[in-house]
């Protein structure tokens, strides 16, 4: 019987060869393999497989395993690809989070098939592309469309706030001042008054949070003026108060007394503090449950700068972490819990102010967030305490009061009697116009939303017939902030006071413009 020879086939070799350059060449990582529970076998892999694994391109092919259990990022994402892959013995375009040589996560998108071999584990042929740079550019996408979401939704929000605000002013208004009249009066039963008291301090706290809210809630334009740093410390706390006391968040300020003042947007530093403080508190509550935040201020005269520390005793941020927290929409919150723009803003913010925001931070030590904003020479005086009592400045002078809500207009027409001024009251700016056409006033006070005719245009009208009282008004009004009414005001150099007030600061500001 003839024995059989196996004869040389040019054109196989050739083929074979081809297909050898052309796994080489392509530029996407090529892998063949097997892929068990445990271990894998990597049978080929191409240059680029290595290249975009971090491998050196002498590397060993069998030292190049991508799926190795310790090449995944989630462990439980093996398990299912494994699963997908034997199931239907094929994918396309599935996209894995898996680690490089150097262990930095990263992301890839693969088409591959599998068969299982005799010995039960998966035989690989898989086609791999580096997909990092395309998923960043979509998460961002993705995160600016929430923003712009988050964007209207505010926006719905700051309408809805400033006419909320405008109903709640009025009441607040009269109930502060007819507290505060109240308040003056001798009062002997010891419950009594200290009842009187508490309406009197709620009804102030009440104010304090519609200011807070009015004011950060309204979009505004960037409006610098010298700043008491202090002073927009105390505001940021107020407004997040209850929010610590809730979640039982103990404040420490150590505030340095006769701090020269920042040329500054007050508004846009209450957004930076407000960052600070809230990420600290989500810090500390996820931790321990509770926590301490500590906030300083002082003066550091070497670097001509006013600092501010925001410090926690949370869990610190990671070494490998800290270059990039101030990277737009990194954040290391779950996903929903934040945007990863909030420090971004919040630095951007006191670059444009000249200054500067750092970290310093340890694991299990707590973080410190250190703002420095460059001083402007002028140091802030304590103002000294105003006197309540009535003050016979102008003693007799003529005032109307145009004001719709005539419990409020009660109160403050009292008020003004009592200090020895002739009032007049006005219930619309219609009713207000033909007053000061029949007669003269030393001083209007005028509410600037009303009906019929508001105040701007009662001011217009009054402007245009009596020239020599553009200067004698005082608004006062229950929204401004970033408000048309703002730059009406600013137009006009006329006083005005916000609602809810202070029957003595009305007082006061009568006495000054009657002056």
């Amino acid at each position: 019987m003839r024995e059989r020879t196996d004869e040389y086939n040019p054109t196989v070799e050739r083929r074979a060869t081809a297909l050898a350059r052309l796994f080489d060449a392509v530029l996407e990582g090529a892998y063949i393999g097997t892929i068990g529970a445990e271990r894998t076998t990597t049978i080929a892999a191409n240059g680029h497989l290595k290249l975009i694994f971090g491998y050196a391109s002498e590397t060993p092919d069998a030292e190049v395993r991508p799926f190795d259990l310790d090449r995944f990022v989630d462990p439980q994402a093996r398990i299912a690809f494994l699963d997908r892959l034997s199931s239907d013995g094929a994918v396309s375009d599935y996209v894995l989070r898996l680690r490089r040589a150097d262990n930095n996560p990263f992301w890839i998108e693969l088409t591959a098939r599998g068969e299982r071999a005799r010995n039960g584990a998966l035989r690989v042929e898989a086609l791999m592309r580096d997909v990092s740079e395309r998923k960043k550019l979509d998460d961002e996408t993705r995160d600016i469309y929430h923003q712009l979401l988050q964007a209207e939704k505010m926006a719905a929000l700051g309408q809805t706030i400033s006419g909320v605000a405008h109903e709640l002013n009025n009441p607040l208004a009269t109930i502060l001042s007819w507290s505060e009249r109240l308040s003056q009066t001798p009062i002997t039963d010891a419950s009594l008054r200290h009842g009187l008291d508490t309406i009197l301090s709620e009804s102030e706290r009440a104010a304090r949070i519609v200011r807070n809210l009015l004011t950060f809630a309204r979009k505004r334009q960037t409006t610098r003026m010298m700043v008491d740093v202090n002073q927009v410390v105390g505001e940021t706390l107020a407004l997040r108060a209850y929010d610590l006391r809730l979640t039982n968040i103990r404040i420490i300020d150590a505030l340095a007394a006769g701090l020269p003042q920042v040329f500054a947007d007050g508004h846009q530093m209450q957004q930076v503090l407000l960052n600070l403080i809230i990420n600290a508190e989500q810090a500390m509550i996820s931790a321990n449950g509770r926590g301490v935040l500590v906030v300083r201020s002082w003066h550091d005269v070497d670097q001509e700068a006013v600092v501010l520390e925001i410090n926690d005793d949370g869990p610190g941020i990671p070494e490998e972490v800290q270059p990039k927290i101030f990277d737009p929409f990194f954040t290391t919150k779950e996903v929903g819990k934040g945007t990863g723009l909030g420090l971004t803003v919040a630095y951007a913010i006191v670059q444009e102010h000249g200054g500067r925001i750092r970290l310093e931070s340890r694991p299990g030590g707590g973080a410190s967030f250190y703002v420095e904003l460059p001083v402007s020479g002028k140091v802030a005086v304590a103002t000294p305490p105003r006197k309540t009592g009535p003050v016979n400045t102008m003693a007799g002078a003529s005032i109307l009061l145009v004001e719709d809500e005539e419990a409020l207009a009660t109160a403050v027409v009292d008020a003004l009697r009592d200090a020895e001024y002739v009032v007049e009251w006005a219930a619309d700016g219609e009713l207000a116009f033909a007053k000061v056409q029949e007669k003269r006033y030393d001083l209007v006070i005028c509410d600037l939303r009303m009906p019929k005719l508001d105040g701007r245009a009662f001011y217009r009208s009054l402007s245009e017939t009596v020239p020599a009282m553009r200067k004698r008004v005082v608004f006062v009004t229950g929204d401004v902030a970033g408000t048309n009414a703002e730059q009406f005001l600013n137009e006009t150099g006329c006083r005005w006071l916000a609602k809810p007030f202070r029957l003595a600061d009305l007082l006061q500001t009568v006495r000054e413009s009657l002056t």
